[in-house]
């Protein structure tokens, strides 16, 4: 991806989805031939004229500092994630991100595998840069797919959400899933402007997900954070679950996902249910899994 046609995309695409009657601006007469704020309307609003900011979005302003992209990402209303997003992007266009993203694979945390550990009554997984299913635990796979049994390479959490029809069968939210999962990604690419595996599975979702251009180029930027997924399992039929998304601060490429059972008596049943069945099914299995999970541990 050429990061200055990124930055030039991404304020553009937040420039679009602002009114102005809803920041104060006057109409005028003049025709409008841009959906949301022209160039001018912005530039103004943030303090700065409005041949530096076309520049800007034009990948032609060289360095740009902390104060004018303060300044943007507050006439842009952006929200603390797509500021960070803003931040990363303008580093990356002006190659201050230059080194390049590490290729090893990435290492569980020794802290979060051994929490996984005694998460056994909830489904529970970890995810890693791109999506990468880190680990997961035996609910966890019995609720999303047996990622265990999956090549290493074909672990991962968007993969299976955008490409598996079993995904869309279970996840009863799909489309908003997999929407904010995708925003997930522009997350990730912002951060790891260079990971050659980012780019490789973004191709393969292009290519192989009808839906998933379409989000692309929404430009949307998520974190990981809480809320609640409603799931068909052919085991107990529908179940709700909260969900809270937990990083170390030190790491913020990796994320515990913990799901708890939602707020009717038949979520806590059916959760039950599944643990019971999760814990019969991982016996049979339990070395080959606990040898998967371990070989992904952070060896420092």
């Amino acid at each position: 991806m050429k990061q200055t046609a990124e930055l030039g995309e991404f304020l553009r695409s937040r420039r679009a989805r602002l009114q102005p009657g809803d920041l104060g601006i006057a109409p005028d007469a003049r025709p409008r031939r841009v959906a949301g704020l022209r160039r001018e309307e912005l530039s103004r609003l943030a303090g700065i004229s409005t041949e530096y900011y076309t520049r800007l979005e034009q990948g032609r302003a060289g360095n740009v500092s902390e104060e004018i992209l303060h300044a943007l990402a507050q006439a842009l209303r952006l929200d603390r994630t797509e500021c960070a997003h803003l931040m990363n992007l303008a580093s990356a266009a002006t190659g201050a991100t230059r080194r390049r993203s590490p290729e090893r694979p990435q290492r569980v945390r020794p802290g979060l595998w051994h929490l996984l550990e005694t998460l056994e009554h909830v489904p529970a997984f970890i995810l890693g840069r791109r999506t990468d299913v880190l680990a997961a635990n035996p609910l966890a796979r019995t609720v999303l797919t047996d990622f265990d049994a999956l090549p290493a390479n074909q672990r991962n959490y968007a993969r299976y959400l955008l490409l598996d029809p079993a995904a869309q069968e279970r996840c009863l939210d799909w489309e908003r899933t997999a929407a904010e999962t995708v925003a997930m990604l522009r997350l990730d690419a912002g951060r790891h402007p260079h990971d050659r595996q980012l780019t490789t599975l973004i191709g393969e979702l292009s290519v192989h997900s009808q839906q998933f251009p379409l989000w692309w180029s929404d430009h949307q930027v998520r974190q990981r954070t809480h809320g609640h997924k409603r799931y068909h399992h052919p085991l107990v039929g529908d179940i709700t679950f909260r969900y809270e998304c937990l990083s170390p601060p030190d790491d913020p490429d990796q994320t515990l996902c913990v799901y708890t059972a939602g707020p009717e008596p038949s979520d806590r049943e059916n959760l039950a249910l599944l643990g019971s069945w999760a814990e019969r099914d991982s016996t049979s299995d339990v070395g080959t899994s606990h040898n998967t999970a371990r070989d992904s541990m952070q060896q420092d």
